[in-house]
């Protein structure tokens, strides 16, 4: 028979998104309903590799309370806290990495934790499925405004970004209409163009360009000019941060080190001085960047990030370990953590959403 659980944990690593407050909420009252102690882990799996006395806090219903509409984390988060990959500054300024995931292991014992719920993405996801590899209980939750992780029909904090761009692109038009220029709005989506197609359809884009459908600036160039010609004498072009060219790849702003993502970033730039060069239009770019992963999330990402985190405390209960909760159609069920972060789930270039797009009249680039 399985030792009973007693005290768990909550992380939250890589970028926040909105409903993050949410789910440990909803997890916390879970657990403390099933009287169990629960503990958070600040900034994300350092907070058990921290040498300071603040990385692992108490969380009790007072700690919880009027949180489920906050933006961030009360936890606090970093993407650059991989246990395997831990960077470590040599003597002459070097930095090389160490895998720490050993004492990790030893600290998560020390303080008496059961199990962990970690709240994250595919990289953090990654991680959570290595430790339990080594022996660590861990329920996942999907965690990404990007909307790419696989085995889920949605992510919480997606819905809010897509409001957020969609707002953003909306004040846009009257700019753009007034002094007759087109704009580029640079927005998230290392692989895939789910927050761009959403958000560019709703907000009436004339050109979306995502990562599944390489583009060619040309035709690009060729959708701005029948703008014109039609009379409207202004565009807008919607491009997800890992769009690129045909044949080209995608611009990176900072390149991977030890314990560090690579960065992208720029396209946006990029195709707003080739459309200014080549149609002879002002052109502005914009990046929307980290205002997509702030503000209070939308009802539906309230609602979404509350069941996810009742349903993780639930699979702990059950010794689901292991696993990532995921959404499809019947409810919240456990998918192995292996196979959701086999994949990542890419739009669909020959999908229903990106039909629309194109009934609509609105260019890919291709």
């Amino acid at each position: 028979m399985e030792d009973p659980i007693r005290k768990i944990a909550i992380t939250t690593g890589g970028g926040d998104a909105p409903g993050l407050n949410a789910v440990i909420r909803a997890a916390v009252i879970t657990a403390l309903n099933l009287e169990w102690e629960v503990c958070g882990i600040r900034r994300g799996y350092s907070g058990l590799l921290d040498e300071d006395t603040d990385g692992i806090e108490r969380l009790d219903r007072r700690a919880v309370r009027g949180i489920t509409h906050l933006g961030g984390t009360i936890l606090g988060t970093t993407n650059r806290g991989n246990p395997f990959d831990w960077p470590v500054e040599r003597p002459g300024g070097t930095v090389t990495s160490v895998d720490r995931s050993d004492e990790l292991l030893a600290n998560f014992r020390r303080h008496g934790l059961d199990a962990l719920i970690a709240i994250g993405g595919d990289g953090s996801l990654y991680i959570a499925n290595r430790l339990y590899q080594k022996g660590l209980p861990v329920v996942g939750v999907p965690k990404t405004i990007d909307n790419d992780l696989a085995c889920t029909e949605v992510t919480f904090g997606f819905h809010t970004a897509v409001e957020t761009a969609t707002e953003a692109l909306d004040k846009l038009h009257s700019t753009a209409e007034s002094h007759e220029r087109v704009f580029v709005v640079e927005l998230m989506g290392r692989h895939t163009g789910w927050i761009a197609l959403y958000a560019g359809i709703s907000a009436t884009a004339d050109v979306i360009l995502i990562p599944e459908i390489p583009f060619e600036i040309e035709k690009v160039c060729e959708k701005v000019e029948v703008r014109y010609a039609s009379g409207a004498r202004f565009a807008i072009i919607v491009a997800a941060e890992g769009a690129a060219p045909k044949g080209g790849a995608p611009v990176y702003r900072e390149h991977a080190g030890p314990g560090r993502n690579a960065r992208l970033g720029g396209i946006g730039e990029w195709i707003a001085r080739e459309v200014a060069e080549r149609t002879g239009h002002e052109v502005r770019s914009l990046i929307l960047g980290h205002l997509q992963r702030g503000g209070q999330p939308t009802a539906y990402d309230r609602l979404l990030a509350l069941r996810f985190g009742a349903a993780a405390a639930r699979f702990v209960a059950e010794g689901r370990f292991g696993t990532m909760v995921a959404l499809d159609s019947t409810g919240m069920r456990a998918v192995p953590l292996a196979e959701a972060i086999s994949q990542i789930k890419r739009v669909p270039p020959a999908g229903e959403i990106v039909r629309t797009a194109r009934d609509l009249r609105i260019s890919f680039g291709d």
